[in-house]
């Protein structure tokens, strides 16, 4: 069998447990029960369950009931005995009538036909066959219990569909949080990686007359050019501004990109862009996006190496 939950959800247990297979059909779904464990116990659950709906829906019969119907089956009984009786006691009493004489027989024809018994119909209905009773009472059994499982799977189809929506909804959050937690992991580990390095050098940047509480440092390795930013404190700047650094080579300013405003309040480390050269590094405020060229009354922080 390919998919095990697949054939389970056919249909098909259901219709074995309530009688409605065929031979070839039940034999079938038994050989796949003594093969598969789930199978097996899917089965058991489903006549569990419909004990239980059983149990839960049995009817408590009137009082007097089983007195009523015990009382009309040993009338029916008695009602054929009664007739049979009815019979032989005519026939007894035909016989006993006293015979005529010789002459009345021999000038009357003797009548070799019985008699017929002409009884009243009787106005009583006619009892149904007990089989045909015994029929329509377990097909209604069968109904009530097909009506029932259906509306017990179809409420186990609503509470699994549910189960799984809400299921779905965890595995893509916690998805989304084990992402971040990756990116974040990352982040760390390559911050560690810089702090320990003993090729980056720092550059401690104070604040200048503008700022003058601002502190920051540059993490400078000059054989790979790689630069990142840790900030330690600068002044919170409005909407629509970024601070951006600067390193000067040889007194030119070259622009070493833009701080993020996470970076721009100390939350950890950042990757600035390559620098093939520098001898001291400056911040300055600029409009969203960076500048081409510093706007030297903005520098904030400044420090050489």
């Amino acid at each position: 069998m390919e998919n095990i939950q697949d054939y389970i959800e056919s249909g098909i247990l259901e219709q074995y447990v309530l009688g409605e297979l065929t031979p070839a059909e039940q034999t079938e779904v038994e050989a796949h029960a003594a093969h598969h464990p789930e199978i097996r116990e899917e089965l058991l659950q489903i006549q569990q369950a419909l004990g239980f709906y059983a149990e839960a829906h049995a009817i408590t019969p009137p009082a007097g009931m089983r007195e009523r119907v015990l009382g009309n089956v040993l009338a029916q009984i008695a009602t054929p005995t009664s007739s049979l009786r009815t019979d032989v006691d005519a026939v007894a009493q035909a016989n006993a009538a006293p015979q005529p004489n010789a002459s009345t027989a021999a000038a009357a024809p003797v009548s070799t036909a019985p008699e017929a018994v002409i009884r009243p119909m009787s106005s009583a209905p006619v009892a149904a066959p007990a089989g045909r009773s015994t029929w329509a009472m377990a097909a209604s059994v069968a109904l009530i219990l097909s009506l029932a499982a259906n509306a017990l799977f179809y409420s186990r189809w609503k509470d699994a569909s549910a189960d799984l929506v809400a299921l779905q909804d965890n595995q893509a959050r916690f998805a989304t949080t084990t992402q971040v937690m990756d990116k974040q992991l990352g982040s760390l580990r390559q911050e560690n990686q810089v702090l320990r390095s003993d090729e980056f050098r720092a550059v401690a940047l104070a604040g200048t007359k503008t700022a003058p509480l601002a502190k920051a440092r540059v993490l400078y390795n000059a054989a790979t050019k790689k630069v990142y930013v840790d900030v330690k404190s600068l002044p919170a700047l409005p909407a629509g501004q970024q601070y951006q650094l600067w390193a000067l080579d040889n007194g030119k300013p070259v622009d070493a990109g833009v701080l993020t405003a996470a970076t721009a309040t100390g939350e950890g480390l950042q990757a600035m862009k390559d620098i093939a050269s520098a001898q001291a590094f400056a911040m300055t405020v600029e409009p969203a996006g960076g500048s081409v060229n510093p706007t030297l009354s903005t520098m904030t922080v400044v420090g050489n190496i």
